[in-house]
């Protein structure tokens, strides 16, 4: 049968349909691979035993790269994660309130290199040390409006914070805070931590290790008033 008479029994479409059905037809015809040739987007056409290494090699690359990215991200997890058991175990040999408090600013600041840090109490305003970190509301949530949705929800909340709210917790400081984390601790206080990077807190981030830092600050300072 001539080359003619099968271009005119058989059309493109109805052999790349046959080919998607047999993957495994190159396995019998292993000759046809050096045979046929592909084009390429940078370069002359290639054969189609190479082309399939050079595509094996690139998807190789892409996963020696996702490799070392995840290698990357276990060895900062491991290092926050020390740093929140470090935390744990401060705070578990904290005595009162006052301790408490200053075990989780000094942690915050030294372990966690937070740059700005703000516990903000709305409830039992006893035993509190007068230092600028430490506000206090005396009429309750009542007194944060600005925080009315989030103490609502209690979640973390990771991002760029409106001004009023941004102003609320830093003050003079607020124009310096690029990005911020804020955590409920207990059912009458909150945790700020304000960043000069823009991309140390966004929305997109993880929660998990702010959700460990927030029960565990909660729980120390809920233990703390109780032994008080």
């Amino acid at each position: 049968m001539t080359d003619s008479a099968i271009d005119g029994d058989l059309d493109p479409a109805t052999v790349a349909s046959w080919l998607r059905r047999h993957p495994d037809f190159l396995a019998d015809y292993p000759e046809l691979a050096d045979a046929l040739v592909l084009p390429t987007r940078n370069g002359p056409a290639t054969s189609l035993a190479v082309h399939q290494m050079r595509s094996l090699r690139e998807k190789n690359a892409e996963l020696d790269t996702r490799l070392r990215e995840l290698s990357t991200v276990a060895g900062e997890n491991e290092k926050l994660m020390r740093r929140v058991h470090g935390l744990m175990l401060a705070l578990l040999s904290a005595g009162g309130i006052e301790e408490t408090v200053r075990s989780v600013v000094r942690r915050l600041t030294d372990d966690f290199q937070s740059e700005r840090v703000r516990l903000v109490f709305f409830g039992d305003l006893a035993g509190l040390p007068d230092e600028p970190w430490l506000l206090r509301e005396s009429r309750g949530s009542a007194g944060l409006p600005e925080f009315a949705s989030f103490l609502e929800h209690g979640e973390p909340v990771a991002g760029r914070l409106a001004p009023e709210k941004l102003h609320r917790l830093f003050g003079a400081e607020a124009d310096e805070v690029r990005s911020a984390a804020l955590m409920r601790v207990g059912p009458d206080a909150m945790l700020a931590i304000g960043s000069l990077d823009a991309d140390r807190f966004h929305p997109g981030m993880g929660t998990l290790f702010l959700d460990m830092i927030s029960t565990t600050v909660g729980s120390a300072i809920q233990r703390a008033r109780k032994a008080a």
